[in-house]
């Protein structure tokens, strides 16, 4: 049963500026300072919400994502700001060389919001992210950890017990597809759930690709319940108990949410 948030753009708009003016600025803000003149990248931006509360601050923001229906929402939405120049948004595969050459070194901010699981090549993906930031600069990785009880976004689903079922996600690929086929989801929604399956990313190996390409963890923080649950079920957020989040492994399958910030 897709939620109001999947079909809603305005209440996916609406939600998105609540949740970083509620969260991810005060996380940012432990680590780096949100003031005027600093430079803001949104990658997966969708409807830009998220920059609005940087864009308050004074932050020049570029937001970008690879769906061109999601970029025209933006710039509707934040019509005012990107004619003051104050904003850009752009369809666009940050992959492709000529953003690099535009973009490289330029950003103080760089912002992932539940969008790192659904990129392939995360080994080397990341690394390659890191060549945007400009001295001092920081990444902001908010993601839900593939073992969790719904990592494999399957909430998305149009079946209702589909989208409420827990860990059935980790199903061997042919057995996850056939309980999609059995259940009656449609092949739009059974290949988005195969293809997040291929590109979800534990905890684990989210640190350890840190650790290999010589970035620093600056700060994290683990979510026993999600901070976007307020809106999708009216929770309350929750950090991890401290017993489960010093756990390898095992913290993932209990844990609905993390953020990171990674300097180099």
């Amino acid at each position: 049963m897709a939620l109001k948030q999947h079909k809603d753009d305005k209440v996916r708009y609406d939600q998105q500026v609540d949740n970083s003016e509620s969260d991810i600025i005060p996380f940012l803000e432990k680590t780096i300072a949100i003031k005027p003149g600093v430079r803001v990248f949104d990658l997966g931006t969708g409807e830009g919400g998220v920059l609005i509360p940087f864009l308050k601050r004074g932050c020049y923001c570029v937001g970008v994502d690879l769906s061109q229906i999601r970029i025209d929402l933006a710039n509707e939405f934040l019509a005012d700001e990107v004619a003051a120049g104050k904003a850009k948004f752009i369809c666009q595969n940050i992959l492709e060389n000529s953003f690099y050459k535009e973009y490289n070194h330029s950003f103080d901010v760089i912002i992932l919001k539940d969008v790192i699981e659904h990129i392939p090549d995360q080994e080397k993906f990341i690394p390659y992210l890191a060549e945007f930031l400009a001295p001092g600069g920081q990444i902001f990785f908010g993601f839900p950890p593939w073992c969790m009880p719904f990592g494999g976004h399957q909430q998305a689903c149009h079946v209702k017990w589909l989208s409420v079922l827990p860990y059935y996600h980790l199903l061997p690929g042919f057995l996850y597809k056939a309980v999609l086929k059995l259940g009656g989801e449609d092949d739009v929604v059974t290949a988005e759930m195969m293809e997040v399956k291929s590109t979800g990313i534990s905890i684990h190996r989210f640190e350890r690709i840190i650790k290999r390409n010589n970035l620093k963890v600056l700060n994290k923080a683990h979510y026993l319940i999600n901070p976007i649950y307020r809106y999708k079920f009216g929770l309350k957020p929750k950090l991890q108990f401290k017993f489960i989040e010093v756990i390898p492994w095992f913290r993932d399958f209990f844990t609905t949410c993390v953020y990171y910030t990674i300097g180099k």
